[in-house]
């Protein structure tokens, strides 16, 4: 079983690294890719340094671009994933990827990616990679424990979700990207998603919550168009 987990940089770089929850997240994946035929491909997003070095460039730039915020990004999710690349080293046996449209396969157990280019967040890497490897479930982790039927920050009455069909999701997410938008998972990625029939699993860090998921037993969180692994 191949499964993709993105992994938000909100848990990854909250503010400074959580080296707790990234050595417990490293332990975690290999002992899943310690199952023969399973193997895992991990996507990191951005977290604290994209958010402070894209507002620093929108207070510094003349004419601030969403290209150039997004690009900022891309550097942040990269240092992320590099950090897992080096504490993973023992099971990646492929460089970090930079370019997930050329992906067609991977060697070793655990394969790693950062962002890719303007205009896409690293939940559309996750899914173009799921689309090239086979996978058919994206677990997407984090500092959100459910897919709210609302914004709950500006909605009271918004109400935590168990399952949401895709095209419900869609109007939750809307169609259009936003560099350094907080969305449970990006407009773009989803209609991408919608169309290929994945699955997508909402959840938060906890760590014996995502053992639950990836063995295919009841958890935490919010299950997007589909079923869970298992």
């Amino acid at each position: 079983m191949t499964v993709v987990i993105s992994v938000g940089g909100s848990i990854i770089a909250p503010d400074e690294v959580d080296s707790e929850f990234v050595r417990g997240f490293c332990d975690l994946v290999r002992r899943f890719v310690a199952t023969p035929d399973n193997r895992m491909i991990l996507v990191c997003g951005g977290g604290a340094p994209a958010r402070r070095y894209q507002q620093a460039y929108r207070r510094i730039a003349v004419d601030a671009t969403d290209r150039e915020q997004d690009l900022i990004g891309i550097a942040a999710t990269r240092l992320n994933a590099s950090l897992l690349h080096a504490a993973l080293a023992d099971c990646t046996a492929e460089p970090l990827v930079t370019r997930p449209d050329a992906v067609r396969g991977f060697s070793g157990s655990v394969l790693i990616s950062g962002g890719w280019k303007p205009g896409f967040s690293t939940d559309f890497v996750a899914v173009t990679l799921a689309e090239s490897c086979g996978a058919r479930t994206v677990v997407n982790l984090s500092n959100i424990d459910k897919v709210y039927s609302a914004d709950p920050r500006v909605d009271p009455e918004a109400s935590p979700l168990d399952t949401i069909s895709w095209p419900e999701f869609q109007k939750l997410v809307g169609t259009e990207w936003v560099p350094g938008a907080n969305l449970p998972f990006d407009p773009i990625a989803t209609r991408r998603a919608a169309e290929l029939g994945l699955t997508v699993i909402a959840a938060g860090k906890d760590l014996a919550n995502l053992e639950l998921i990836l063995a295919g037993k009841p958890f935490f969180g919010t299950t997007i168009g589909g079923h869970a692994p298992g």
